[in-house]
């Protein structure tokens, strides 16, 4: 079995953090995109640590609670240091144990008690990076980042990070304590963050940590025209990219990165990810966190450090995939974003 390195960025300049090059989002290991599956998720976290992929991003509503758990699990049997791993989870979005969603919640006592239950459950002592998943509109983000704060000077965690917030909440969070990374959705499919967002970023020395990458798994070539499963939440209206004639359109794009793939001689979502990678420059480190729970589609996306892309190469994805092309809001109900 090769074993490999997939290389280090730096997030962040004023708090910075050194991770991998490429992430591992595990929130599909246990929910969202078809049935959980405990014994492939950690299989596939152990691959990823052999192949240097030591980012791992997880949340304590993925599950909900059991992500954590088994990302805490896969690290224990690793047979790796604890410090070998840079651990990301999240706070924010209140669920029930049985999946009922309770709201956003930024509360400082709510924080607090999220950040125990995450560390229990992972059963570690400190968390890397350590997010608020969505920002409560009701709760000042000074307030929130206020108790993160706390967290960091009690040693429970090492470096704070927002999720979809705003350049406006990103400034006045930064100014409470240094923000290491910003996590918002951004691929080939989604560049609205390019127009305020990586501005802000840039300038307050942020990185950024792309989820989706693959647009939900559109710049894969796994999903076609009925072949989204049941269970699966992309088959729901909350993901219009991926209804009727939305979806027929969005294809239509893919064949086009496709055809640039081939010529390239990568696969679609290997040339999908180096576009991300590519965003990247020395002042803003970006380290998107492809998600999977196969170790086949791991490995194809850590392929994706090999592909070296020119300005001629991006020019032609840009042609390929305009700006506004894409076909359908990336969600279907906003409420919870902090635009």
């Amino acid at each position: 079995m090769t074993t490999t390195t997939t290389g280090h960025r730096t997030l962040g300049t004023t708090a910075p953090l050194t991770v991998s090059a490429l992430g591992l989002g595990c929130m599909g290991m246990s929910e969202f995109y078809g049935a959980p599956d405990e014994q492939s998720g950690i299989a596939t976290i152990h691959r990823a640590l052999e192949l240097g992929v030591t980012f791992l991003d997880t949340a304590d509503m993925y599950g909900p609670f059991t992500n954590e758990q088994l990302v805490g699990k896969a690290i224990a049997t690793s047979g790796r240091d604890r410090d070998e791993v840079q651990l990301a989870t999240k706070f924010g979005n209140e669920r029930r144990p049985d999946g009922t969603r309770v709201g956003v919640n930024g509360r400082p006592d709510y924080v607090r008690q999220a950040c125990d239950a995450s560390l229990q459950r992972l059963g570690v002592d400190h968390i890397d990076l350590y997010y608020q998943h969505r920002v409560d509109k009701t709760v000042p983000i000074e307030e929130t980042v206020g108790a993160m704060k706390e967290l960091v000077e009690a040693g429970k965690v090492r470096q704070l990070g927002l999720s979809e917030a705003s350049p406006e909440t990103i400034r006045r969070a930064h100014a409470v304590h240094p923000i290491t990374a910003l996590q918002t959705e951004y691929s080939l499919f989604t560049r609205d963050v390019e127009d305020e967002i990586l501005p802000t970023i840039r300038e307050l020395g942020i990185g950024l940590v792309p989820y989706s990458p693959l647009g939900r798994g559109l710049l894969t070539g796994a999903v076609t025209e009925g072949t989204i499963a049941e269970g699966d939440s992309r088959g729901s209206a909350y993901f219009p990219r991926f209804q009727g004639d939305n979806l027929a359109s969005n294809l239509q794009l893919v064949d086009r990165v496709r055809q640039i793939a081939s010529a390239k001689g990568c696969t679609l979502g290997q040339l999908a990810l180096a576009w991300v990678l590519a965003q990247g420059d020395d002042d803003l480190g970006v380290v998107p966190i492809p998600g999977t729970k196969r170790v086949r589609y791991l490995e194809e996306n850590v392929g994706a450090l090999d592909v070296d892309l020119t300005a001629d190469d991006l020019a032609a994805l840009d042609r390929a995939v305009p700006r506004d092309a894409v076909a359908g809001a990336r969600y279907g109900d906003m409420s919870t974003i902090d635009e």
